[in-house]
């Protein structure tokens, strides 16, 4: 205990005597420590983006066309494979989902946006948060999705203006907004939910889709009685209804275009950047190190153990990473707050308690070298008498 009190005296008192040069490096620290927080956050802001609605799914299991390799926007299905899964033993509910792009031009600035067909009170309709849903038919109303709304003044009762290529024709459709769902993102865009034949009629499409009134469905979303049947359910239903195959949420989510290479690249940059740490504390700590090999050779020769001369490197380390982490943090927080919604940056709890948990184990493992250093120097040698 004693050599414990010893070792924190003489770090502590280290750093308060030589504030600048500590400070210095404790402000390396926390830049690099903004860096990984705000790639954590873009990392997790994109796959945020790209499978929020698909996450947010009240199922289990989604159901492509036979051949489509788990791809939503490849996948095309008949109207009746729905009622057909619906009475496949096992299947609670099933949902259709129609998914298409287009632009809302009646705001100041246009905004690109994912427009979906779901099915009232099925699988695929998002929880509301206020107003109401869309009714039935062709009523030419609309839910949006939160995103929406930090994104444009729009709110419930408004009407917005949608541009549609039909043909070679760009059409011009007006929508209610009626409901309010939380943010619910498809494919990086803010998402709009329409009912079915309301979206058949205002989607962009080719010229031979015009005469038929018929919307196809690209996945349906199937909620299974038991939730733990995954697998059985699978190939159940694959075994009873043709041209189909059928994913878990998680394989749905790994199929979406870009986002296995997208998460992979925003990864490896977090890799490098905690690479860079260890290499930036470990290089100063050594300098640091090598500059009072006399000092440390003097505490040796009056009776220093080898263990408070390692446990004072260490808590310098710890205590100077720390630091740097504190305020690296409290730099993020404040950036955080000035980031308007269009920038995909979501700091989550975990995400973020893992990447400071694995900033604060950089500082003593790039510290290693010289702990290991400073415990083997010689005092004789250290004090140029051996």
């Amino acid at each position: 205990m004693k050599n414990l009190f010893l070792a924190a005296y003489l770090a502590i008192k280290e750093v308060l005597r030589n504030r600048g040069r500590f400070l210095l490096v404790a402000l390396v620290i926390a830049l690099i420590t903004l860096l990984v927080l705000f790639i954590a956050a873009l990392g997790e802001g994109l796959a945020n983006g790209n499978r929020q609605y698909v996450a947010n799914l009240d199922a289990q299991l989604i159901v492509f066309l036979e051949k489509s390799d788990y791809s939503i926007s490849a996948s095309r299905l008949e109207p009746n494979v729905v009622k057909s899964i619906r009475r496949v033993e096992g299947v609670l509910d099933a949902g259709a989902i129609y998914t298409s792009n287009t632009q809302i031009v009646s705001l100041p600035e246009p905004l690109k946006i994912s427009m979906l067909g779901v099915e009232a009170d099925r699988p695929g309709l998002p929880a509301l948060l206020d107003g109401r849903y869309f009714r039935g038919g062709k009523s030419r109303e609309a839910v949006m999705d939160l995103n929406v709304a930090l994104r444009t003044d729009l709110k419930i009762g408004d009407e917005i203006e949608i541009r549609s290529t039909q043909g070679t024709k760009d059409q011009f459709f007006k929508l209610k907004i009626v409901g309010l769902v939380k943010g619910q993102s498809y494919f990086f865009a803010p998402t709009i939910f329409l009912s079915p034949p309301t979206w058949e009629q205002v989607r962009p499409q080719p010229e031979s889709d015009l005469k038929d009134d018929t919307p196809y469905p690209n996945i349906i979303a199937v909620k299974l009685s038991d939730p733990t049947q995954i697998d059985e359910m699978s190939a159940r239903l694959t075994a009873q209804i043709p041209n189909i195959e059928v994913a878990d949420l998680e394989t749905t989510i790994n199929n979406i275009p870009g986002y296995s290479a997208q998460q992979g690249t925003v990864q490896t940059q977090g890799v490098f950047t905690l690479l860079i740490g260890i290499l930036v504390i470990g290089g100063f700590f050594q300098i640091q190190i090598l500059q009072k090999v006399p000092q440390i050779g003097v505490l040796k020769a009056i009776g220093a153990s080898n263990g408070v001369v390692g446990i004072s490197a260490v808590i310098q380390i710890i205590f100077v990473t720390a630091l740097g982490v504190g305020i690296g943090g409290g730099m993020t927080y404040l950036f955080s707050l000035g980031f308007p919604p269009t920038i995909p940056l979501v700091f989550n709890g975990s995400r973020s308690l893992i990447a400071i948990a694995l900033l604060l184990v950089i500082g003593p493992l790039g510290g290693m070298v010289s702990i290991i250093y400073a415990v083997r120097i010689e005092p004789l040698k250290a004090l140029r008498l051996g």
